[in-house]
Order: C-alpha cells, then structure tokens, then sequence
C-alpha cells in the first residue's frame, strides 16, 4: 500500500477532531483524550477498499494492545472491527509512534482478562455490555516488524 492513498478518519464530529488533534501534533496531543489512553488505528475497508482511521480507548498486555469492539453498546460490531476481521493487518499510532501491527480477537481463555483489564480502564464498557445484545469483542493488536502493515507514511 501506498503513501499517496488517502485516509478516511471516522465521520463521528468528536472522533474526527480527535483524530485531527492527535494527527496534527504527531501524537504529542490526543493520546490522553479525558484522561483515557487512546490509539490511532487504519485499516481497510471491506468493501471499499478505502483506508479508514478511527481512535479507540486501548490497554496492554505485555507487548500486545488491546482495544473493544463496543460500538457504545449498540447491537451491531463497529465498522472498523468488521473491516479488521477481513483484513487483520493494520497501521496504529500511539502518542509518537507508528507501527504496523496484526489484530485478532482474544480466545476465549484471553477474553475474560484482557475484559477486566479495559473495564479497569473504562468502567462504561460493563454498561455497554449489558445493552448490547452480542458478545463484545476484545482485540488484541500484536505489532509486526517493519515493512508490514499499511504504509500510510510520516505522521
């Protein structure tokens, strides 16, 4: 994948500002956004082909990130988690960096843990897990070496 494609950041207002904040200063700004750690993923459209950028809330687990597919506790998977099961690879930023990274959905061994871990981190999700009417997926984001991923170029 090229430089020059261009990226489509989320169409939400609040997302897109964060976005551009966050772009805009190199992840100097943005990566704290109310006090939440958050990252910048792009992935691939399923259908469009298009590279599409949205900020999520993310934790670790040892060298992994992990993020959840809650979608505010609709009853529908984001767009971006649909996307990111056709096409696993995808590009993060997070604050300064940029690294291509593998996505997954955690096992059901992972699931309960890496759970606690984002509940820890954003106590909302158990209210969006009691609304939504799916199992909410949890993502785990294993970075890949370089010249993988999708080259959407300098910050």
């Amino acid at each position: 994948m090229t430089t020059e494609e261009p990226i489509v950041d989320s169409a939400t207002g609040w997302v897109a500002r964060h976005i551009r904040t966050y772009v805009d200063s190199g992840g100097t700004k943005g990566h704290l956004y109310q006090g939440l750690p958050t990252l910048l993923i792009t992935v691939r459209g399923r259908r469009s082909g298009v590279l599409r950028r949205t900020a999520l809330i993310y934790g670790r687990a040892g060298d992994d990130l992990v993020v959840v597919a809650s979608n505010g506790g609709s009853a529908g998977h984001p767009a971006w988690y649909l996307n990111l099961c056709d096409t696993p690879d995808v590009d993060l930023q997070v604050g300064t960096e940029r690294f291509a990274a593998r996505a997954r959905t955690a096992t059901a061994q992972e699931r309960p843990a890496l759970w606690q871990t984002m509940v820890t981190i954003f106590p909302r999700y158990e209210q969006y897990r009691a609304a939504a009417a799916r199992e909410i997926p949890v993502v785990v984001l294993e970075r890949l070496h370089t010249g993988t991923g999708i080259d959407v170029g300098p910050a």
